[in-house]
């Protein structure tokens, strides 16, 4: 039995543009064009690139939250965008998504107890004890069950990050997608988070798809890496090999941007030139 858990094959999503008078199709924008990679069980792959080349367009679509131009989406064998509306709401229990905002993330009338223990109501589960449940979860992610009774203008950033990390493994998935998961967070709050993420990821055989713009928390975080420039793949390759051995001027460019806390190294940002495709 295979031990790949998703395979993202030509997955292709353009989006139209629409203009003139009578406000009809005058081209198209290419968001995603001919994605396609493995994932392995427990594994975490990353994508990195620029804002707008397409990332969270990917992580959508993997979810199925919206319709593609072509390709498909094959979870544990099965092809999701076959799914009916019910079937998909089955297998978001095994595929969430850690957003990269997590101060838009709750509703503010909600307590953190009302908005975890959701969850369990919406799915139905009548036999869970919710307030353990919720008490168990907060327990994970490094929070108190005093917490449960905050509303979230009652939380910092990285306690709300926390809860969104509690609310997306409170059905056991097998995958998460993670969105830009520290981007929103202070320097000294992101490694907690990242901490927290790869020790959940091992307790729980967890698998994860990390998206960020950030190469330095791609290269502390993920074990394989793809760059995406326009819509495109342009490189993959295993962290040490991108690192060392980058192929593709865009890949190189990104390297050549990362920030080096040493005044005697001078640094040479290799630029580029290019829009989406259309």
């Amino acid at each position: 039995m295979s031990d790949t858990i998703l395979k993202v094959k030509n997955l292709t999503k353009f989006f139209p543009i629409i203009g003139g008078v009578i406000r009809h199709k005058i081209g198209e924008v290419k968001a995603v064009n001919n994605v396609s990679f493995n994932l392995k069980k427990g594994d975490t792959i990353g994508i990195v690139g620029e804002s707008g080349c397409g990332k969270t367009t990917v992580a959508r679509l993997i979810l199925n939250l919206i319709e593609p131009t072509g390709g498909e989406v094959i979870f544990q064998g099965q092809n999701i965008f076959s799914f009916s509306r019910g079937e998909m709401r089955k297998i978001r229990k095994k595929m969430q998504m850690v957003f990269q905002d997590p101060y838009s993330a709750f509703d503010p009338r909600f307590t953190v107890f009302e908005s975890l223990s959701e969850i369990f109501v919406i799915q139905k589960m009548e036999n869970v004890n919710i307030k353990e449940e919720v008490f168990r979860l907060l327990k994970i992610v490094g929070l108190k069950p005093e917490h449960s009774d905050y509303y979230p203008y009652e939380l910092s950033g990285g306690q709300k990050q926390r809860i969104v990390i509690a609310r997306a493994i409170a059905l056991n998935p097998e995958l998460i997608i993670l969105d830009e998961p520290t981007s929103a967070l202070d320097v000294s709050v992101q490694s907690q988070i990242l901490n927290l993420l790869h020790n959940i990821q091992h307790k729980f055989d967890l698998t994860y798809l990390f998206i960020s713009h950030d190469l330095s928390v791609i290269n502390y975080f993920c074990n394989e890496i793809m760059v995406m420039y326009l819509g495109k793949i342009v490189e993959k390759a295993s962290r040490e090999d991108l690192f060392q051995k980058p192929l593709h001027p865009y890949t190189k460019a990104l390297i050549s941007s990362i920030f080096i806390p040493d005044p005697d190294k001078r640094l040479t940002i290799v630029p580029l030139e290019g829009d989406v495709p259309s």
